[in-house]
């Protein structure tokens, strides 16, 4: 769909949140780990009886972590279930009114009306609706607003930073859904919100020995928002998928790719600060070039990152993967370099699932 037939333009991702057991200290942790900035706080002090809220933000990523204050509220019954996730992946439009009309023409499943809020630094409209799981699409029109983040937030400044690491922006969030539903959410896509599918993955090209998935990428009109969307496929033993499934009790994010315009910059400083990712095989890189060709950065430099190249018809990517961030194996964070590439790393897939069944064995869950 092009833009200028799209019935639901979307600017970029307004604010991705999470429901955690403990907000400030995940916000300490965000903080402290990748070098996200305190922005913005709401909670008993502001008038909040139910949650706490606290916002960071490093470039255009912004990150809401909300907790529980008492023990029968949403927030409490959703961590209670997932553990530690997404339960909001906001939209930042133009006008909200007109994104929940469309959505809600095409059946979308209403998980929020259209709402006004308003404060000193002006108003902002949100409107909501489900997608998979008990996932959440807040559509966020702030034009009109000019505070730290929304009404009902103050200026959240605790005396404590670290430097920023060098992300920019979410590149792509990726949904985990159950068997046989990756089309069903596809079309979900592609009818209630006019996305479009770029490119897939079966299990041929997504599998090892023993586990497989496949994959449709979903994106926007301009292309500013990627959800890809992943099921099972059967295999000899559980999948990474399937794990995500039986923790998460139920489909979810899987994972947010923040791009970086320095890889070797950030992921050098991620590693200093206690960040774990995944390992790939020492072989991985006896081949990689003949694969990808010649690229800019220093292999060896590479090699000890852990950071891993794959190539497309319009250029080179560079990617790496973190482990789980939370105690249950389910969400974890991709970070991503794009030289030109627009694809995800198909080349990468198999060396990168066979460092994932490693750490499935260590958890006992393969």
């Amino acid at each position: 769909m092009s833009e200028n037939n799209d019935f639901l333009p979307i600017d970029g991702t307004d604010f991705v949140e999470f429901y955690v057991g403990n907000a400030l200290q995940a916000a300490y942790y965000y903080i402290t780990a990748f070098g996200f900035q305190p922005v913005a706080h709401a909670g008993l002090e502001t008038g909040l009886q139910d949650r706490v809220s606290y916002v960071v933000q490093q470039d255009k990523i912004r990150f809401v972590l909300t907790s529980s204050l008492v023990q029968d509220s949403p927030v409490a019954e959703h961590n209670k279930l997932h553990g530690d996730g997404v339960k909001i992946v906001a939209l930042w439009v133009d006008d909200a009114h007109k994104s929940f009309d469309e959505t809600m023409l095409r059946g979308a499943k209403v998980y929020s009306e259209p709402k006004t809020e308003r404060d000193e630094y002006g108003e902002i409209v949100t409107a909501g609706i489900y997608t998979y799981g008990e996932t959440v699409h807040l559509f966020v029109e702030r034009k009109n607003y000019k505070g730290p983040f929304r009404p009902g937030f103050v200026k959240w400044n605790p005396g404590y930073t670290q430097p920023r690491v060098g992300l920019k922006y979410v590149d792509h969030m990726v949904g985990n859904v159950g068997w046989n539903e990756m089309n069903v959410w596809a079309k979900f896509y592609q009818d209630l919100m006019g996305f479009k599918q770029i490119v897939s993955f079966d299990d041929k090209d997504i599998s090892t020995e023993y586990t497989a998935l496949m994959s449709k990428v979903m994106s926007n009109g301009n292309g500013r928002i990627k959800f890809p969307i992943n099921e099972p496929a059967e295999g000899k033993k559980k999948s990474q998928v399937e794990e995500y499934l039986d923790f998460y009790n139920g489909a979810g994010v899987q994972h947010v790719a923040m791009a970086t315009d320095n890889i070797i910059h950030t992921v050098s400083e991620l590693h200093k600060r206690g960040v774990e990712f995944l390992r790939v095989p020492g072989t991985y890189y006896d081949t990689v070039i003949d694969r990808v060709g010649v690229i800019d950065e220093e292999l060896l430099i590479l090699k000890e990152l852990g950071i891993l190249v794959d190539r497309d018809d319009e250029g080179y990517l560079l990617q790496i993967f973190t482990k789980p961030v939370q105690d249950r194996p389910t969400l974890f964070y991709e970070i991503i370099q794009r030289k030109g590439a627009k694809s995800f790393g198909k080349g990468n897939f198999k060396a990168l699932f066979e460092a994932i069944e490693d750490e499935q064995k260590r958890r006992g869950t393969l």
